[in-house]
């Protein structure tokens, strides 16, 4: 097939995303209003309590509102992964996936351009929370803004890999709201998103591990420093290795209609 076939294919499930989203409205307003919550609600409160003392990538002693931020503009990205999930779930319901995967097309590349067009919507949620953040003073470096950008691609495709990957096991839409809840919340909460390593480190050494080893802590680091126009290497390479590790497992993983499971005779069976 030609190089046309496949960009129209992309092109054309990126535009249906879009189209989704527009019409869903309220997606848009609840992406924001979790981190708004943190950030005018949360932050306020902890602002006197939680100081946050100089580590990279920051030059000076910053607010705990200026800290919570980028792992703010993580978890926008987690919820979406887990909402193009959810997404999936429901398309293979209705049979529409089951359309869609019985293409000429690879799998992979449907599932990587099913990806793509999600990590897009995500990244227009980013950039107007980071626009309200500016407003409520939180001011990173004007290129900031746009080194940031490769940082998200990089970190929404990982972790919309990672819902990629849930959904291919999940057979039915109800059980799947469960599973989000069990993979979002340990993710968001034990990571830096909310604490520096160091702070966590002194409260529980054991915390502190789950929190080092977990790729959502990389994902906000990584975001984190390319906003003050810095790189963590360790981040990247993280971000990079799961993001390779999840996706390749969702391809294994993706039957149409049934799952990995449904190979093995397993519980998709009986779902």
């Amino acid at each position: 097939m030609s190089a046309a076939t496949y960009w129209y294919c992309l092109r054309s499930i990126i535009v249906r995303e879009g189209l989704r989203f527009l019409h869903q409205r309220e997606r848009f307003f609840a992406a924001l209003v979790r981190p708004l919550v943190w950030l005018a609600i949360f932050a306020v409160g902890f602002r006197a309590v939680l100081g946050v003392s100089i580590i990279p990538p920051y030059e000076t002693y910053i607010l705990y509102d200026e800290y919570v931020v980028p792992g703010l503009v993580a978890m926008i990205q987690l919820f979406n992964g887990m909402q193009n999930s959810l997404s999936m779930v429901y398309d293979r319901e209705m049979g529409s996936m089951r359309t869609l995967l019985v293409s000429p097309l690879p799998r992979w590349y449907l599932l990587v351009a099913k990806l793509l067009a999600g990590v897009a919507v995500s990244i227009a949620q980013v950039y107007v929370f980071l626009g309200i953040a500016w407003l409520w003073g939180v001011e990173p470096p004007p290129l900031g803004y746009l080194a940031a950008l490769p940082a998200l691609l990089l970190s929404g495709l990982m972790l919309g890999a990672l819902g990629l990957l849930l959904s291919s096991f999940v057979k039915q839409l109800e059980n799947f709201a469960g599973v989000m809840n069990f993979v979002i919340f340990p993710m968001f909460f034990a990571s830096s998103a909310l604490y520096p390593l160091w702070r966590i480190r002194e409260g529980s050494p054991t915390l502190y591990q789950i929190a080092a080893w977990n790729p959502f802590t990389q994902a906000v680091e990584l975001i984190r420093f390319s906003l003050y126009l810095r790189v963590d290497v360790t981040a990247l390479l993280w971000v990079t290795g799961c993001l390779a590790l999840f996706l390749g497992a969702a391809v294994l993983a993706y039957d149409p209609g049934r799952g990995f499971w449904a190979r093995r005779g397993g519980p998709a069976e009986q779902a």
